[in-house]
């Protein structure tokens, strides 16, 4: 039988399935709660809403075009946009602030180790910090004082912007985003949003570009670089993804939200034999980790551990029945899955004191305790197994093979066997662009970001890939998105077969999916170093780049704050769901429009999915008009 995609339609027919067992027990679902939700207010969607003071709040209406302060409907837009980008720069960047202290515990004895010593070595050296005769793990540590001291330093700009392109920084020390101390640059999000502070949508946009910045060149780097450095720096490796990967016979342990942290240990003492030969003596056949979200896609790139799902589907892992245990860090962590969890056996347990939810079992993990920590997550999920009804088991039979793991390093690698380029350009990225330059592929796409109920799942991330790969648009992923490809089936290597002439070429020679998966939010930082080295491998501008970025079903701050950095970078980006700026033409101008005189890159939004895709390959084609390729 030949290679076949999995459909929306089949995932949403599983899912109908599994809430029928939902309804058995009395279970809530994300589903019924959209119909409670909807509609939404139309003063939050547009941003109009101003609750910063308590003079307020106040809505801005054609009747009442200022509120109590005086502020317009632009400044109270821009003010909302800058503090949802503060909260995801916050987010992305404590995330990468966890890593840096989990590097400082790393020891050779100790739970946490360097496994790409090489990686450290250079990271170093690019901090001009001396190497010579140094100790590792000394190394480890200098390395993780310095990059702590990258949130809250007093003078200078961020470590990581030496990366770019000469003429990208010139951009942004001249638009004035290069972000400085990443805590600076959230603080002074707060403090221009605060009552009787900035109200001028320039001002505001401004500093929503510099947060952004201070994750993906700053937070996030951390995040991606050091998790590398202790964890090891992703190379392909198969896996499987969809639901289908949950076993009936065995203790499933699900890991979902976003720091490996505490995922990598998880996995370790899942397969420790003391707690295999547990689970034995409990009737079960062994012990099976899977994930959802980004911590899944931390432990799919580096140990091929399955993806059962992304954003959308954390309840679906429940509604099984064979959950034993989810087992959650932070960010994206739906609250619902504690009343959720006691319809069911489902141990939920939560981890982080930044994460704590009602109905949950909370078991503080941090590095300095980690295997400890880990060994009493597993051991309660394994213990819970003989608690499971089996008349509630369903897991749906769906699951497609996935090649994960594509780091710059390893995309590099990969693709230096693509053209017939001579030895002195190995290591660099001057095959992908002979590839693109002779026309073999057409461009590529970023695409990242979540699920969002405003669009059916999946449906927006699955139906662009499959048209810009028949149009021999190479993609590269993270996050949720990427998941939504490995379930479909197009980070299979037979997905070539749905490429164009060109990208099915490519494929076949260099033997990679026509999707590539570069890891989890954090990691679209990888994105900016690729835009970065492709843009001085070939002498052009990152601008200038066939590369265009797109979130079609974004849904938090998160999002916003990635949106914001790609932009910054230099690369146009395509949304497929409105940000909530509607209500001030002067905010929506500058980010589709005017931003452009600053970074060279500005927004598009297009809610239409075709049209959104056809913009985007419109795009691509405008650019390699203007190289005359």
């Amino acid at each position: 039988m030949g290679f076949k995609l999995t459909t929306i339609e089949e995932f949403e027919s599983a899912t109908d399935r599994l809430l029928e067992t939902g309804k058995k027990v009395g279970a809530d679902s994300w589903q019924m709660r959209v119909k409670n939700q909807t509609p939404h207010c139309k003063f939050g969607e547009q941003g109009i809403c101003c609750r910063i003071c308590s003079m307020g709040p106040c809505r801005i209406t054609p009747k009442a075009p200022r509120g109590i302060c005086g502020c317009d409907a632009h400044g109270i837009v821009g003010r909302n946009f800058l503090r949802f980008t503060a909260g995801g720069a916050a987010t992305h960047s404590d995330h990468g602030r966890e890593i840096c202290h989990t590097l400082h515990c790393a020891s050779r004895d100790g739970s946490y180790h360097v496994k790409d010593a090489e990686k450290l070595i250079r990271i170093a050296g690019e901090w001009g910090v001396e190497t010579e005769g140094k100790d590792i793990y000394d190394l480890a540590h200098e390395m993780s004082e310095l990059a702590l001291m990258e949130y809250g330093k007093p003078f200078g700009i961020s470590r990581w912007l030496s990366r770019a392109p000469e003429h990208t920084r010139e951009l942004w020390k001249k638009a004035e985003i290069e972000p400085r101390a990443i805590d600076r640059e959230v603080s002074c999000a707060m403090h221009m949003t605060h009552m009787g502070c900035s109200s001028l949508p320039e001002a505001l946009v401004r500093q929503a570009l510099r947060a952004g910045m201070a994750d993906g060149w700053g937070g996030s780097m951390c995040g991606t670089e050091f998790s590398d450095v202790m964890f090891g720096t992703p190379m392909p490796v198969d896996t499987e993804a969809n639901l289908g990967v949950m076993k009936e016979d065995e203790v499933n342990i699900i890991v979902h939200g976003h720091d490996p942290s505490l995922s990598e240990m998880i996995c370790e003492y899942a397969g420790d034999p003391e707690m295999i030969a547990l689970a034995k003596s409990l009737g079960a056949k062994g012990i099976n980790v899977a994930g959802v979200c980004c911590t899944s896609n931390e432990v799919a790139m580096r140990r091929g551990v399955p993806m059962a799902g992304n954003f959308l589907q954390q309840e679906n892992v429940v509604l099984t029945g064979a959950c034993e245990a989810i087992v959650v860090d932070v960010q994206c962590i739906f609250p619902a899955l504690g009343p959720l969890s006691k319809c069911f056996h489902t141990k939920f347990i939560t981890t982080s004191p930044i994460a704590q939810m009602p109905d949950s079992d909370f078991i503080r993990f941090s590095a300095e305790s980690a295997a400890e920590n880990a060994k009493k997550i597993v051991r309660t999920a394994v213990e819970n197994y003989v608690n499971r009804k089996s008349d509630l088991v369903h897991i749906p039979q769906m699951k497609q093979k996935a090649t994960v793991g594509y780091s710059v390093e390893a995309i590099v690698k990969t693709l230096d066997g693509v053209t017939n380029s001579q030895v002195d350009v190995l290591g660099t990225t001057k095959p992908l662009i002979e590839c693109i330059t002779s026309g073999v592929i057409r461009g590529a796409v970023a695409m990242v970001g979540c699920n969002n109920p405003r669009v059916r799942p999946d449906s927006a991330h699955v139906g662009l890939m499959k048209k810009l790969i028949q149009n021999d648009i190479i993609l590269v992923l993270s996050g949720c998105s990427a998941q939504a490809a490995a379930k479909a089936g197009l980070m299979d290597k037979q997905a070539k077969d749905l490429c164009g002439a060109g990208l099915k070429r490519v494929c076949e020679l260099a033997d990679i999916p026509p999707v590539l998966h570069m890891g989890s939010c954090v990691d679209i930082s990888r994105m900016m170093v690729l835009a970065s080295e492709l843009a001085k491998d070939s002498g052009l501008n990152i601008s200038q780049l066939p590369l265009v970025g797109c979130a079609p079903e974004w849904m938090s701050e998160k999002a916003v704050s990635i949106g914001n950095y790609v932009v910054a970078t230099g690369i146009d980006t395509f949304l497929g769901v409105a940000p909530q700026v509607t209500g001030s033409s002067e905010v929506t101008g500058l980010l589709t429009e005017g931003i452009r005189d600053w970074v060279e890159a500005a927004y598009t939004v297009e809610t239409d999915i075709d049209k959104l895709c056809d913009a985007m390959i419109t795009r691509i084609e405008e650019k390699r008009a203007a190289l005359g390729i």
